[in-house]
């Protein structure tokens, strides 16, 4: 391109500069998700996030598990998903309810029954003898695995538990209730399924089987914002429910 004179070469070249300036660059193409086998619900796996790569905040919270346990100071150890996490955010319930016993809650929010199992096989059960652990896990596996294969993880982890932690009576919750209404609610529908199942692992002497989701719900079968704020996840009110619900059988446990 030929100008007549200097200064419109000039104009020319920081008009175009300018109008560069203000045009964004073309967004980089977002990395693709890398496809994962699906993960049995009875065999031990990390927690993998989209990028193939294991869970961060998965792989942080288990390493501080196994510190934990290799203090040896734990009597009574919580096993489980975000529900039981959420003891963390109680902690005037946690420390009435449970702090004379010197517990440990090992609760991963999103952990599925294939997590909890690959955490206790790989560390989080060593270095301790507990007197008792608490185990509520499943509710995350919902949607991916049938009732049986559910049920099927959550024996398999009670087995582990039996063998890493022989003197440690086991005390199994069924899997909470989730959704707002009782129906339809096929969700809720599995869980019940599940429960029957893992019911049966009760043997009256070192696995000790306790359903306490009735004392969540509201006489028509509903769950309620105050118990449960999004129907799966626990208000203060609702961990005092289960503090309250499990504490005369954990005493029993725990002498």
């Amino acid at each position: 391109m030929k100008f007549t004179n200097l200064a419109t070469a000039t104009l020319f070249f920081i008009a175009t500069a300018f109008v560069q300036a203000q045009t964004p660059a073309p967004a980089k193409p977002a990395a693709p998700a890398v496809k994962l086998p699906p993960q049995a619900p009875d065999v031990p796996a990390q927690k993998f996030g989209p990028d193939g790569k294991v869970n961060a905040g998965f792989a942080a919270a288990h390493e501080r598990f196994v510190k934990i346990a290799q203090e040896g100071k734990a009597q009574l150890v919580f096993l489980g998903d975000s529900i039981t996490a959420g003891w963390g955010g109680k902690k005037d319930n946690w420390d009435k309810a449970f702090g004379q016993y010197t517990p440990a809650n090992f609760g991963i929010g999103g952990d599925r029954t294939q997590h909890v199992l690959w955490r206790i096989q790989n560390g989080e059960l060593d270095g301790i003898k507990p007197k008792a652990a608490v185990l509520m896990i499943g509710t995350n596996n919902v949607s991916t695995d049938t009732a049986e294969g559910i049920a099927k993880g959550v024996t398999v982890i009670v087995e582990t538990i039996r063998a890493k932690q022989p003197q440690a009576k086991i005390l199994l919750l069924a899997v909470f209730p989730r959704g707002e209404k009782a129906s339809p609610n096929p969700g809720r529908d599995k869980l019940k399924e599940v429960n029957a199942i893992i019911a049966k692992l009760d043997d009256g002497k070192n696995i000790h089987f306790l359903d306490i989701g009735a004392k969540f719900l509201q006489p028509d079968g509903s769950l309620t914002k105050e118990i449960m704020p999004d129907f799966l996840h626990l208000s203060a009110a609702g961990y005092q429910i289960w503090a309250d619900a499990i504490s005369p059988k954990l005493a029993e446990l725990m002498k």
